[in-house]
């Protein structure tokens, strides 16, 4: 990922990167194969479109407090999307330059759930009783990075994580995940000839043996075709919970985009139909086929 590797916001990104890609194999497999094939000489060549973060809508957590840290660093909040059928609100934060990646917060409207999700989900969230941010000391950047780690909120049960799974994988991945980082986005358009479009550089993944999510399409497009997007689909991995037992869970993937050029500049934002799809990269639909 490209940027000063002086400035405190670079080291919280790169904090966030070493322990994600440590947890998610395609990272390693697929910046590998790219250096291998001659396209990249390091994985810092790689500029890193987006990453994302998944949070619960209730009291003291949610986008309100995870985007304090971003605001901080300077970002500013951009568009808001509602994704009706999955129950989630989001916005997207552009960074103070242009070296720094975009960030993408999404959250759970908790209330738009069936009562006993909603029990079940705040058996563990109300154990926060003040916005953890709030008392983040947001000058140390060690700090941040570790909060990204910290347990908000006790494991969940094994009974608990299924019945979230049931009703809204999205609130199953985040009882269990917390602030984990969701993905990290490759921007495609960045890379060199041959592999700088999607069409090819899915091609590649799938000669190294990467699942893709397919959900409407393995590329997701949007109307005005500027904006190309696509995932890996999210390993499995060995998850402990509460009562002791062990079982393998949805854990985070990679994302890649292509952004075209305009008349005034690269294609910015994101569109909430491919990132409806994208979301998906963690469902049972997708992992288990």
């Amino acid at each position: 990922m490209k940027f000063n590797r002086k400035s405190p916001l670079a080291k919280v990104l790169e904090g966030l990167f070493s322990t994600y890609a440590e947890h998610v194999p395609d990272v390693n497999r697929i910046t590998n194969a790219m250096i291998n094939g001659g396209f990249i000489g390091k994985q810092e060549d790689i500029v890193n479109d987006h990453i994302a973060f998944r949070t619960m809508g209730v009291q003291h957590l949610g986008i309100q407090s995870l985007e304090k840290i971003f605001l901080h660093f300077g970002y500013e909040r951009e568009d808001f999307y509602r994704f009706e059928k999955k129950k989630l609100n989001a916005y997207w934060y552009s960074p103070p330059s242009e070296e720094f990646p975009r960030v993408f917060i999404s959250e759970l409207c908790v209330n738009e759930l069936s009562k006993d999700a909603q029990s079940i989900i705040r058996a563990y969230t109300d154990s926060v009783s003040y916005d953890p941010v709030n008392k983040s000391n947001l000058e140390n950047t060690d700090d941040v990075i570790s909060f990204f780690s910290s347990p908000l909120w006790k494991i969940p049960t094994w009974s608990d994580y299924q019945f979230l799974l049931n009703e809204s994988e999205y609130a199953a991945w985040v009882i269990y995940n917390r602030y984990y980082l969701n993905h990290y986005t490759i921007s495609v358009h960045a890379l060199p000839n041959p592999i700088n479009n999607l069409v090819t550089f899915n091609q590649f993944l799938q000669s190294l043996g990467i699942k893709l999510n397919d959900a409407g399409g393995e590329i997701k497009a949007s109307p005005d075709k500027l904006l190309l997007q696509s995932s890996t689909v999210a390993q499995k991995v060995n998850a402990l919970f509460r009562d002791g037992d062990s079982h393998m869970i949805s854990g985070s993937y990679v994302e890649f985009a292509e952004r075209k050029s305009t008349k005034n500049g690269i294609r910015e934002g994101f569109e909430a139909g491919n990132a409806d799809k994208i979301f998906e990269s963690t469902f049972k639909s997708q992992t288990e086929k």
